[in-house]
């Protein structure tokens, strides 16, 4: 497992790499994220000009009275600007959690779903879909709204219960081990796929329709009220991964070198556990399973600003909500009128371009 630690070590200490400035990147970082948010705001079967984007925003201004039409602004308010927040959230919060993951664990190839966070999501929504009937029949029947919260707060319980479980295993004495960690992670994750693969056996066709979405993931869900809930959650773990910037970069380091130091490196430990579990799960509740942008975000944000986590997470929070705005907008095109399950654009899209970093790196010689 030492290997692990390698990829971080070389891309602290190698200065050969030119690198953007932290002013330069994240302010470049947020403009790009604003031009996109307009655009997406606009697109779509309805469409919007920017300039009256722009124009309906600005009326809901104080002391501003524009002429805007009412139609666009009745679409604009209820469904787009709603699911432009949720594309914006969702990137920034798997890009997140990705690099809290990546820092961890030392490896540039590392995601929340090392440790199970995605699959305990997945097996416990699979659970409530399949057998949710059968299990609790007179509940979910009572209230419309509760039929509705079911799967969001299962998909949730169920990537913190099985991110508990992987860190027990992975704690001894109070110490979180990372290679221990990483096993149970990739073995619970195993069984977790295993439970879904079952439950989608035994599925109806109804049934399985609803699985296949869900695992393929959505934006469809954005309401004002999902944001409500989703959006304490999500600063609670951002503002926390920030705080864990300066931790991150000492760990990068090594962990013997932090001891000689002076530096305990255990509590950041387990606070990225519990911050990436809180962010993915949370949106995996929400949007079911979006891969890949926890893994390529940061990588790319790693090659242009360098490793400093201070500089690194805020920099993914914007890449990776401009990443999910641009594959929302494409899954709502693609098969206009109907919609693409985001899920397969980031897979299809960032696994061919993560291929081709990994190239690029090999040719020129970088680990």
């Amino acid at each position: 497992m030492n290997t692990l630690a390698a990829p971080a070590r070389v891309a602290v200490t190698d200065g050969r790499v030119r690198r953007l400035p932290p002013a330069l990147a994240l302010s470049g970082g947020a403009l790009l994220l604003a031009v996109v948010a307009v655009l997406a705001i606009g697109h779509g079967a309805y469409r919007i000009a920017p300039l009256d984007v722009l124009r309906i925003l600005a009326d809901r201004l104080p002391g501003l009275d524009l002429a805007v039409d009412p139609q666009q602004a009745a679409v604009l308010t209820a469904i787009r600007v709603p699911r432009v927040l949720l594309a914006v959230l969702t990137g920034a919060g798997l890009a997140v959690a990705g690099a809290l993951m990546q820092g961890l664990f030392r490896n540039p190839l590392a995601d929340p779903s090392l440790i199970g966070v995605s699959a305990g999501g997945a097996l416990a929504a699979a659970t409530v879909i399949v057998l949710g009937a059968q299990l609790a029949p007179g509940l979910l029947r009572a209230e419309p709204w509760i039929a509705a919260l079911a799967l969001p707060l299962a998909a949730f319980a169920g990537s913190l219960a099985v991110t508990a479980l992987v860190y027990r295993i992975g704690a001894a004495q109070g110490v979180l081990s990372l290679p221990m960690t990483l096993l149970a992670g990739i073995a619970i994750n195993a069984m977790a796929m295993a439970g879904v693969g079952l439950l989608t056996y035994v599925a109806t066709d109804e049934q399985l329709r609803s699985l296949t979405f869900w695992n393929l993931g959505s934006l469809a869900t954005g309401t004002w009220p999902v944001l409500a809930v989703l959006l304490p959650l999500l600063a609670l773990a951002l503002l926390g991964a920030l705080r864990l910037a300066q931790p991150l970069t000492a760990l990068a380091m090594g962990e013997a070198r932090d001891g000689h130091l002076g530096v305990d490196v255990r509590p950041c430990k387990r606070a990225v556990v519990v911050l990436a579990a809180l962010a993915t799960g949370s949106l995996v509740a929400v949007t079911g399973v979006i891969g890949f942008i926890g893994l390529v975000a940061p990588h790319i944000v790693r090659l242009l600003c360098g490793p400093d986590h201070r500089v690194l997470l805020p920099a993914c929070a914007l890449l990776g909500a401009v990443l999910v705005l641009l594959a929302d907008m494409a899954a709502r095109t693609v098969v206009a009128p109907a919609e693409l399950p985001i899920g397969i654009l980031t897979a299809a899209l960032g696994a061919p371009f993560f291929l081709a970093l990994l190239l690029r790196r090999r040719a020129a010689g970088s680990p």
